[in-house]
């Protein structure tokens, strides 16, 4: 009976050189460390130099270029049948242009959530609504600044720490935030959609 060499494929690999290697695209195990190390190193690929983005490549063309080299291994996949290799260029990986980014990103998200707030506020009427509550239970005018006002923005500020989980660098929770969630949703749209988009190709 052979070795048996486990390959798992994930969704989405990202490598940084044009010459691909099965260690760097797969979790490779097997009880012989030699034939474990040689498919470490084992060229499977080789992308086009410079075009960097993402590229497509199926799990039985790992299975197939393991079987041709190692007659007396046995090739078992687990993952994905088909996955994303994503091309990045190592020099665009800049400390200060990433700092910038997430600044930007942070500012939209906050004056986007706060235009939203307001235009929810304006379109339901929420200060008259308060007014007429505070003159319900106290008979006295609101002057627009009551313990009302007060408790919903500090419900409002307790909301959004609990709904996007993180207050400062501190996790609330171990469970992911809805930012984290939609973002994982996003990647995995794109990489079916690549996926499907090179199947068409190939078809036509």
């Amino acid at each position: 009976m052979g070795t048996t060499l486990y390959i798992q494929t994930d969704r989405n690999v990202k490598v940084t050189k044009e010459k691909v290697l099965l260690g760097e695209i797969a979790v490779l195990s097997c009880s012989d460390s030699k034939v474990l190390n040689r498919n470490l190193a084992r060229q499977v690929a080789m992308l086009p130099k410079g075009k960097y983005g993402r590229y497509t490549m199926s799990a039985i063309d790992l299975v197939k270029a393991v079987s041709e080299a190692e007659e007396n291994v046995d090739v078992t996949h687990m993952g994905e049948a088909d996955f994303v290799i994503t091309f990045e260029d190592p020099a665009k990986k800049n400390g200060a242009v990433s700092v910038l980014k997430t600044v930007l990103v942070s500012l939209v998200a906050f004056f986007g959530m706060g235009f939203s707030i307001m235009t929810f506020h304006t379109d339901v009427d929420v200060a008259g609504l308060f007014e007429k509550i505070y003159e319900q239970f106290t008979g006295n005018p609101s002057s627009g600044f009551t313990v009302l006002e007060v408790m919903y923005s500090v419900g409002i500020g307790i909301g959004v720490v609990f709904f996007f989980n993180h207050f400062g660098r501190r996790r609330i929770t171990e469970d992911p935030t809805p930012m984290e969630v939609q973002m994982r949703l996003y990647e995995d749209d794109v990489d079916s959609t690549v996926i499907e988009q090179e199947r068409r190709k190939e078809k036509r």
